[in-house]
C-alpha cells in the first residue's frame, strides 16, 4: 500500500490545478482576513473601488476576475 501524496504534491498523471480554466487565466491562492467583492466605477480616465474606512492604510490585493 502506498502513502497518500504529501501536501503540495499532486499524483503523477493528474492535471495541474486550474487546467480547466480558459487560456490566459491563472489561479491565485491568497490568505487574508476579509474579502469584499465590488465593481469598479469610472472616475475621469481611471477606475475606482471604494473600500471600508477601516482598511485605510492597510495592504490590499486586487484581482481582475473577468474581462
Amino acid at each position: 500500500m502506498s502513502a497518500p501524496p504529501s501536501p503540495g504534491k499532486r499524483p503523477a498523471g493528474s492535471p495541474p490545478p486550474g487546467a480547466g480554466l480558459s487560456p490566459g487565466r491563472v489561479k491565485f491562492e491568497v490568505y487574508g482576513e476579509e474579502l469584499v467583492e465590488k465593481e469598479v466605477h469610472q472616475t475621469g480616465n481611471t477606475g475606482r473601488v471604494y473600500l471600508p474606512q477601516g482598511w485605510i492604510g492597510k495592504r490590499v490585493k486586487i484581482i481582475l476576475v473577468n474581462r
